[in-house]
């Protein structure tokens, strides 16, 4: 069953979310000031361990449930827990650039974007996906259980 549409998907999931050790997680900039130019800085995973330990997890999980195609059961948790990884990342990095957001002055007009909010938000789509191959694997089992 490793050959499967859920070991694409997880897969996939899995390659999404090493992107976010590519590029980076957010850029902003502090505003003018008085400046004619302000240039964007870049933020990236691995300037804030706890989002960096998050994601070795979020990016690992996946791979790690492929393997795991004759224990549906613990491949669905594992994907659980993988969904419940992206989230708390995306948590913890919109905490992050909230605290970042705060700790400018007051006179500043901070902007910010968030490219590394997109991968993982495809790569929790496709972890959906991959839920919904693995219960379509188990209701096949079941059935041909009934069959015997």
């Amino acid at each position: 069953m490793i050959q499967r549409i859920q070991s694409i998907w997880l897969f996939l999931a899995a390659m999404l979310n090493g992107l976010v050790f590519i590029g980076p997680l957010y850029k902003f900039n502090y505003g003018t000031m008085g400046l004619a130019y302000s240039p964007w800085q870049n933020e990236s995973v691995r300037s804030y361990s706890p989002l960096l330990i998050i994601a070795v997890i979020m990016t690992l999980l996946p791979l790690v449930a492929i393997f795991f195609f004759k224990d549906r059961k613990r491949q669905k948790g594992l994907v659980w827990l993988s969904i419940i990884s992206i989230l708390g990342f995306l948590a913890l990095m919109f905490m992050h650039v909230g605290n970042l957001k705060n700790a400018t002055p007051p006179a500043t007009n901070m902007t910010y974007v968030l490219p590394g909010f997109i991968p993982c938000i495809i790569a929790l789509l496709f972890l959906f996906f991959a839920m919904a191959g693995i219960r379509k694997d188990d209701k096949l089992v079941k059935s041909l259980d009934r069959l015997r």
